[in-house]
């Protein structure tokens, strides 16, 4: 059996524990939890991450990075409506196909406010950088219009909730909700 050095060993915690988070947030997901999936003692998870927070920490920045890599794969070359439809095409494939993306971001959302509300702020900073970077990726291939970023991150928290609550594809809730440039119209775009 091959060993695996501790960055594979960090590596498969981030994904273990963002499908742990993803189910359960942060405070019903225990670091019992995240070694029993990944394979590890708990000595041996705190190792390679200081505490759940660092664990946490490290999978809310690894799905913000994720989102902002999707975005500038898709657009890379593009501008304008191609670059939005692209962007809104390929972020929904990653939903669809990587579920556990989705529940993971509407997690670190709960969990930043909770953090907030406690005092707690290395969360929320981690997370609005990671947001001003998700921002930029979208922004630039939109031509650098503050409106249009708007509404395309504001059609896509949108349709995080929706998707969240379960709407299925074809539930009349998504009818107005096609992407074009500055505007959502019924029956077209996306």
């Amino acid at each position: 059996m091959v060993r695996m050095s501790a960055e594979e060993r960090r590596e498969s915690v981030i994904r273990a524990a963002m499908s742990e988070f993803a189910r359960g947030g942060y405070h019903g997901t225990s670091t019992d939890d995240i070694a029993k999936r990944v394979g590890v003692s708990q000595p041996y998870l705190f190792r390679l991450f200081p505490g759940k927070k660092a664990i946490f920490l490290a999978v809310a920045e690894r799905c913000l990075q994720d989102t902002r890599r999707v975005f500038e794969e898709a657009s890379e070359g593009l501008h304008g409506e191609e670059a939005l439809q692209a962007m809104a095409e390929a972020y929904t494939r990653l939903i669809v196909e990587q579920p556990e993306k989705l529940r993971m971001q509407m997690q670190v959302y709960v969990t930043v406010a909770a953090a907030e509300a406690a005092g707690d702020h290395e969360f929320g900073e981690m997370v609005r950088r990671g947001w001003l970077d998700l921002w930029d990726a979208v922004h630039l291939p939109l031509g650098g219009d503050v409106d249009e970023t708007t509404s395309f991150m504001a059609y896509g928290m949108l349709i995080n909730a929706l998707a969240g609550m379960g709407f299925p594809p074809d539930h009349r809730i998504w009818g107005g909700l096609r992407i074009t440039a500055g505007v959502a119209r019924d029956g077209e775009g996306a």
